[in-house]
């Protein structure tokens, strides 16, 4: 049978390749011609993925427990993808930027629509039984969750809200490492009684703190707000460009951290004192955004929107007010 054109045109241009990288062409095609056939499975380790649930209790709504927190991992993978690509793009335009943000955007939309898995698709019960076989992890733990602050926003806006004014704007090594030892989200690890560090703090900080400081540094011009004020002042005044911006702000720092609020309503809020969180973590203090004010492009906000961060949405949706 005689070869196509285009074939023949292919084999020639993978000829040029593997010449190129002083390989044999020949020694390829026998790869190809005795490999099996790809598989949906194999490609994507089904298999080995369907393995990876295993629960510490025989109680049967911790594998939803298990499942929801792997899939909310694997969507904070997709979120860093896109805030690499960002950051490693050069000459970056404003139409790059906002498609990347926008990713960003309906990944973490996707997980905040689909939370009720956890507000609702548990047994309180069940729950409130195989969460003490646990301890002492915990979500706070998500080191991937931190990393995507750190690439969002100039170090310093992660500072305590009420440290946060003490620091310049600096963004020197030495600067970032006194503004660790000052992370809001430190507040939210202590014990409810002492205030010393939890276990699970002491945890994280042994496994994290190193890569945390190490990304902050590597991103202290190339994080997302950098990048934002690099553009062109026509960009930066885009309605697109500030749009997506405000809406990754509110998806980050008020929509997601308070679904988890409404979940520990539901399942911790007790009469007449709160359970304390998996880990021992302050999740009253810590989950409402309108306490800890983080808010990734505050150049975005008016006062007003400052003062009332997240308030709205814990009147409506958590507590059913109007």
């Amino acid at each position: 049978m005689e070869l196509k054109p285009e074939i023949i045109e292919r084999i020639e241009l993978l000829d040029k390749k593997y010449q190129a990288m002083g390989q044999n062409l020949t020694s390829y095609l026998d790869g190809l011609l005795y490999a099996d056939y790809l598989t949906y499975w194999d490609y994507i380790h089904l298999d080995t993925l369907l393995t990876l649930q295993t629960p510490k209790t025989n109680i049967p709504d911790e594998n939803i427990f298990i499942m929801y927190h792997q899939i909310t991992e694997l969507y904070f993978k997709l979120c860093l993808h896109e805030y690499n690509q960002l950051a490693e793009k050069e000459n970056i335009d404003a139409t790059f930027f906002i498609e990347r943000v926008n990713r960003i955007n309906r990944y973490f939309e996707a997980l905040i629509t689909s939370f009720d898995v956890m507000v609702d698709g548990m047994d309180p019960k069940q729950f409130l039984k195989f969460r003490m076989s646990l301890l002492p992890a915990s979500g706070f733990q998500s080191g991937q969750y931190r990393k995507i602050e750190i690439c969002s926003t100039t170090f310093k806006n992660l500072v305590a809200k009420d440290i946060r004014p003490t620091f310049s704007d600096d963004i020197s090594d030495e600067q970032i490492e006194k503004m660790y030892q000052h992370i809001y989200w430190r507040e939210g690890a202590t014990e409810l009684a002492s205030g010393k560090k939890t276990l699970t703090l002491v945890q994280f900080e042994e496994k994290y703190s190193e890569q945390f400081v190490q990304l902050a540094k590597k991103l202290k011009h190339t994080n997302l707000l950098g990048l934002y004020k690099s553009l062109p002042a026509s960009d930066q005044k885009s309605e697109p460009v500030m749009l997506a911006l405000r809406q990754l702000d509110v998806n980050i720092n008020i929509n997601w951290p308070l679904s988890h609020y409404k979940s520990a309503v539901r399942y911790l809020q007790a009469d007449p004192e709160d359970i304390a969180a998996t880990g021992g973590t302050n999740w009253q203090k810590y989950l409402p955004p309108r306490f800890q004010k983080r808010i990734f492009f505050p150049e975005l906000w008016n006062e007003n929107e400052t003062n009332e961060w997240g308030k709205g949405w814990v009147k409506s949706v958590v507590f059913g007010q109007s």
